[in-house]
């Protein structure tokens, strides 16, 4: 998938536009916005605001620690380290409407000093080598076939001893994906891999593998419960995905769902250390 197609299937115009309505909708001020009042919109991934905690947990987070947040979206994840583990967070994503929305909502919650976002490619970070502790990955190798590539230059900007967390959806048993869902539109544009895969590509980087999670059974709970919750609902709520995948989200997680019910994918949790040599 050219960087271009990336760009393509998540623009979305309006964004921030569309969040502040409907924030006020509830009655919330934007600029008195709390972190958990964006959390249904800017934490696009299986699990929401729960599986982003469950990720910073794993990763030995403390004050002031410079973390990149690597297809970052909205910047959700990223907030949330800042907000809550007193974090450095640097994000970036290549898609402008994502960086320029991630800007205004980090403005809503006076977190400027301590986060930052960059539009730029996974592939050719626009950072110094060794600039940063810690990193995270949340829903982006599905979109990029090219995961050597792509753990490489993760590698190049952690510093030795930095650990990695990887939380992506990936392949759990063989099988034909019925499309569109949230990461692409068709075949042609999706690249679900199993853990093998991503573990190989990032002991091939220089990173030695500390600890893996098959979360499929936390995302069936998750659905589940989201699924109970609409059907006590009229309507969308005025805060959610569906304003990051406009008209055709229900399709899109619901062939997602599928997908997921049948074993076919799920998601999965890699944490890694950077070892301090590169590998021969």
């Amino acid at each position: 998938m050219s960087s271009d197609s990336v760009t393509t299937h998540y623009a979305r115009t309006g964004l921030s536009e569309a969040i502040r309505a409907g924030l006020e909708s509830r009655g919330i001020d934007p600029t008195r916005a709390t972190i958990d009042d964006l959390g249904p919109v800017d934490e696009f991934h299986v699990g929401g605001r729960a599986a982003s905690r469950e990720l910073a947990e794993h990763l030995d987070l403390a004050p002031d620690l410079a973390v990149i947040d690597v297809g970052c979206g909205l910047g959700g994840p990223a907030r949330f380290l800042a907000h809550e583990y007193g974090c450095r967070v640097s994000g970036i994503d290549l898609t402008p409407e994502y960086i320029d929305t991630a800007r205004t909502l980090t403005e809503w919650l006076e977190l400027g000093d301590a986060v930052d976002f960059h539009v730029g490619s996974a592939l050719e970070m626009p950072f110094d080598d060794a600039s940063f502790d810690r990193g995270l990955m949340v829903h982006v190798g599905m979109n990029i076939a090219d995961k050597r590539s792509l753990f490489q230059d993760v590698a190049r900007v952690l510093r030795p001893g930095g650990v990695f967390g990887v939380y992506d959806i990936m392949r759990r048993a063989e099988g034909p994906l019925t499309f569109p869902v949230p990461w692409a539109g068709g075949s042609e544009s999706s690249f679900v891999e199993k853990p093998e895969i991503y573990a190989e590509a990032l002991e091939a980087a220089g990173f030695e593998i500390i600890e893996e999670r098959d979360r499929h059974a936390f995302a069936i709970e998750f659905f589940d419960a989201r699924r109970a919750r609409q059907e006590q609902m009229d309507g969308l709520p005025p805060v959610g995905l569906h304003l990051l995948m406009g008209e055709s989200a229900p399709t899109k997680l619901g062939n997602m769902v599928k997908s997921l019910r049948a074993g076919a994918i799920g998601p999965y949790e890699i944490y890694a250390r950077k070892v301090s040599h590169q590998p021969s």
